[in-house]
């Protein structure tokens, strides 16, 4: 058995100093993207409870969840 070709594009690289702002960012780029290439990463994301992560930053005070993004 072989994984399937991927369906998302390349999205960048992010950096960041707070951890829960970069994640954050991540998601949201994730989920703007079309429905084509978003449908197959959003199930796998939320069958698996992969946004508690950021809830859990930020129960955490692990950072803010609020973000800018700026192209270098």
């Amino acid at each position: 058995m072989s994984a399937a070709p991927p369906k998302v594009r390349n999205l960048w690289i992010l950096a960041s100093t707070d951890i829960l702002a970069v994640d954050q960012a991540s998601i949201d780029m994730v989920y703007k993207l079309p429905e084509a290439e978003l449908h197959d990463l959003k199930e796998r994301i939320e069958s698996r409870q992969g946004l508690r992560q950021l809830s859990y930053m930020k129960e955490l005070k692990m950072g803010k969840n609020e973000c800018r993004i700026v192209t270098v």
